[in-house]
């Protein structure tokens, strides 16, 4: 799996530094990061879900098993 170096974001934050200009660069920085923000919190809550529902399950099994060994 390749993996990024600095040099390569530099790169990157340099042909973005040309395309967008030095004065839109900062408004798009906070842009992204406020995806990136708003991805993160989405992905917690569907992990948050999705153990929920797994505590749920184990809750419902336990009980059944208890009802079966009655």
């Amino acid at each position: 799996m390749p993996t990024i170096g600095w040099f390569e974001i530099l790169i990157v934050v340099a042909i973005a530094i040309v395309v967008l200009g030095p004065k839109d660069f900062p408004i798009m920085l906070k842009k992204v990061g406020s995806w990136i923000g708003t991805a993160k919190k989405y992905i917690n809550n569907v992990q948050n879900e999705v153990s929920n529902i797994d505590i749920e399950d184990n809750r419902i099994e336990k009980k059944e098993d208890k009802k079966d060994d009655s």
